[in-house]
């Protein structure tokens, strides 16, 4: 177990840990000189079961709060401190509400000082202590009488608190291996050397690791784990690592120490927030505030996801996760993952406003308000990874980033929680999905009826391709679920492909037999490979026939798919758009651009068809234009097959000219 000191400035914190465990925590000379802690200090206490009991001391000075927080996160038990002649303070008020909003619930309170006070005196700090903590999950806490100079009430507490360890559960707590970094330094002959809380799961000596948020790798030399050498660190336990090919500076507090599989860098937290009392009338979104999460602090800016705080007193809630759903915007990135505890504290950094648990460290930067982001949000809310999964995947028709959901949880496997879960399976490409079968049956059902109202409005077009239907009915489907879903809707027959067209079973627009005569005559000029083909009044001239009936057969084979149309009267073999758009791919991933006389250049075109041709791509959707340069879309850059369609809808253009390129 691991015990955390509490309390103002001067009511003897130090001085009680180094009368239980015979420690002095006060290691550096200006805290022996000022005679206050500044830093963190550290002791540990063997245990009659052979375990150990760790005592983290933390500052009681306001100026030093954030190092109390440090200090603070990954505690198992809070021992409060008040001097009997102070009374409560007001750093006794902050740091008791920190313990409470750190989701710290078991604790004691050590009556320092009582040398110096009457037992009337006594009685009222105690009625003090307990009007502090009532209303709180703190509010039993027994309270014990000491005087840590002359060892007077030292029994009974020490003995409160080795029963505490002793039957206290172990941490089980799973997962990949996480330790906050709250102090880091080099040892001659080892070398960098990081201390902290393990939050999660286990690390063995020669191990590998990251560093997060910033990623470097690294290897564990060896490992101190409660003030004792060991080959593991686990979950509860204080810990001192022995990192290989780290730098001092290379890494500090406020960082994590992580399994490789458990990076995140995350500048954007969803969470349940919890405001003290009167934080109302400071808060509002765009509030700037100091964020402590884990050993890390950090500024930032806080939104309110549902409505507004009350701006009166009394008007909030008291206990942890009751209050409000949040996000917070930071200036720069940290690690951060489910269930973390985070304190918020206002602009100056002068007072302890709220805290709260992390929800998603994978927060999006819009519609964060939506009913649909809200239901995402309760169910991260609903316990246990596998109760959270079975309702996210519930209440998410666009699927499950399973590695995300797998990382933002530390789960080590996300593939357990699926068994015996019907759920459609998507893995491809480095990303694995999964979407509930029912979910899956309805993304099917909407593609038929979105087929359904075009062929009822567009009863002459031969269908859409799939780009287009991805625009209509899935917009915000991932690109590698809506492949597997078309793969789905084709290979149940529920959808049909005619060339680059989708439809469904049983709609058919085809040529008549004159018409077909004629476009073999006048197809077999296109060939596949040419990217300067014949004008529409050549290719009249070619087959004998009059130039009109060659340019409305060649839109309505436009409209099958059979050819593209670039520009009035010029029409291109469908495998030498494919090949024109292959070389704008190109150019964008070596230039990160498509500019006119690159793909010129590239294509052996004359620059003013080259321009046609870019025009064409911009008006299709594959391309998008920015003054005179363009850009590959998002969307078909991902598969180079999707061009196969996109310029097939626009069969209406028969009317329009070549356009100019400014």
């Amino acid at each position: 177990m691991i015990i955390g000191t509490a309390g103002h400035v001067d009511h003897g914190k130090t001085t009680l840990v180094r009368a239980l465990t015979g420690v002095d925590t006060d290691r550096l000379p200006e805290e022996k000189a000022r005679g206050i802690s500044i830093a963190l200090g550290y002791a540990y206490c063997p245990l009659p079961d052979g375990t150990t009991l760790g005592y983290v001391d933390v500052p009681g000075h306001e100026r030093f709060l954030p190092t109390m927080v440090s200090g603070a996160t990954g505690i198992d038990f809070a021992l409060l401190v008040v001097a009997a002649d102070d009374g409560v303070m007001p750093q006794t008020r902050e740091h008791l509400d920190i313990m409470r909003l750190l989701g710290v619930h078991r604790g004691a309170v050590a009556l320092t000082k009582i040398d110096a006070v009457d037992g009337a005196r006594r009685a009222a700090v105690r009625g003090e202590i307990a009007a502090l903590a009532a209303g709180t999950a703190l509010h039993d806490m027994p309270v014990f009488d000491v005087c840590a100079p002359t060892g007077a009430g030292l029994a009974p507490l020490r003995e409160h608190l080795e029963r505490a360890a002793m039957a206290a559960a172990r941490p089980t707590r799973g997962g990949h291996f996480r330790l906050a970094v709250d102090r880091s330094f080099t040892l001659g002959g080892i070398g960098t050397v990081v201390t902290g809380t393990v939050h999660s799961g286990q690390l063995a000596v020669g191990d590998a690791v990251v560093v997060a948020p910033a990623g470097l790798a690294s290897r564990v030399r060896s490992i101190h784990a409660q003030d004792r050498p060991s080959s593991v660190a686990a979950a509860g336990q204080r810990c001192a690592l022995n990192l290989a090919g780290l730098a001092r500076d290379a890494v500090g507090r406020g960082d994590w120490i992580v399994a490789p599989a458990a990076q995140i860098a995350t500048t954007r937290i969803d969470a349940r927030c919890t405001l003290l009392p009167g934080a109302g009338r400071l808060l509002r979104s765009g509030s700037a505030v100091h964020v402590h999460l884990g050993a890390a602090h950090v500024l930032g800016r806080i939104a309110f996801i549902d409505a507004e705080p009350a701006a009166t007193v009394g008007a909030v809630p008291r206990e942890p996760d009751a209050g409000n759903l949040v996000q917070l915007i930071l200036q720069q990135a940290i690690g951060a993952w489910q269930g973390d505890r985070f304190i918020v504290r206002d602009a100056a950094g002068a007072r302890t406003l709220a805290g709260g648990r992390v929800l998603d460290p994978f927060a999006p930067a819009r519609n964060r308000r939506t009913g649909e982001r809200r239901a995402v949000l309760a169910a991260l809310e609903a316990g246990e990874p596998a109760t959270q999964l079975a309702r996210l995947l519930a209440h998410a028709p666009g699927g499950l980033d399973l590695r995300r959901f797998a990382l933002a949880s530390n789960v080590l496997d996300v593939h357990g929680l699926l068994a015996e879960r019907e759920v459609r399976r998507i893995r491809t490409g480095g990303e694995d999905h999964a979407v509930a079968q029912a979910q899956w049956q309805a993304l099917l059902d909407a593609a038929q009826r979105s087929l359904q109202g075009f062929h009822r409005d567009q009863p002459d077009e031969p269908g859409v391709d799939r780009t287009r239907l991805k625009r209509m009915a899935f917009g915000g489907l991932s690109p590698v679920l809506y492949a597997a879903l078309l793969d789905d809707a084709l290979a149940s027959g529920r959808v049909r492909a005619a060339g680059p067209w989708l439809h469904l079973p049983g709609h058919r627009v085809a040529p008549s037999g004159e018409e077909q005569a004629l476009l073999q005559r006048v197809l077999s000029r296109l060939a596949p490979g040419d990217f300067d083909p014949p004008w529409v009044r050549e290719l009249a001239a070619q087959a004998g026939t009059g130039e009109s009936l060659v340019r409305a057969a060649l839109l309505r084979a436009a409209q099958r798919g059979e050819v593209y149309q670039v520009v009035r009267d010029l029409f291109y073999h469908p495998q030498a758009i494919d090949e024109l758009a292959l070389r704008a791919r190109q150019l964008q991933a070596k230039e990160g651009e498509v500019r006119a006389a690159a793909f010129r250049d590239i294509t052996g075109l004359g620059r003013k068809r080259a321009i046609q041709v870019l025009e064409f791509f911009d008006r299709i959707g594959f391309l998008r234009r920015i003054q005179d340069r363009h850009l590959v879309r998002a969307d078909t850059a991902l598969d180079p097959g999707a061009i196969a369609g996109l310029g097939r809808s626009i069969t209406r253009v028969q009317g329009s000219a070549p356009g100019s390129h400014g």
